[in-house]
């Protein structure tokens, strides 16, 4: 009896590839990734680059995340959100309205619960 075969390495898209290089290129040269897995979706890959910008994409799975990682050079992988990692972040300009959806285009704010 033979041992089972190792599983096929994950295949990248090149869009993906060509889109985490440009990242990493247009920020400094270097950027750091942390992995966030989101269900079923598959996981979330958080780009830092070494200026502090974001960038993000998802993928399948967690052996996409790691094929990904070890695919770019300059690209490394942070075990979590930590205080050095989060003091560099700097998010882009625009940034904040593209994360809040159709809440950035709103001229008024309903008042929050606690607010008399």
């Amino acid at each position: 009896m033979s041992a089972p075969a190792a599983p096929a390495p994950v295949q990248l898209s090149g869009s993906l590839v060509d889109s985490v290089k440009g990242f990493v290129a247009e920020h400094g040269g270097s950027a750091t990734a942390v992995l966030q897995p989101i269900g079923r979706l598959g996981v979330r890959v958080t780009l830092v680059g070494s200026d502090g910008i974001l960038g993000d994409q998802v993928v399948p799975d967690l052996d996409a995340a790691k094929n990904l990682i070890a695919t770019i050079d300059g690209l490394t992988e942070a075990d979590e959100w930590n205080r050095e990692l989060t003091s560099i972040v700097t998010p882009r300009k625009g940034h904040w309205a593209k994360m809040a959806g159709w809440v950035a285009r709103q001229t008024r704010f309903p008042k929050a619960r606690n607010e008399s």
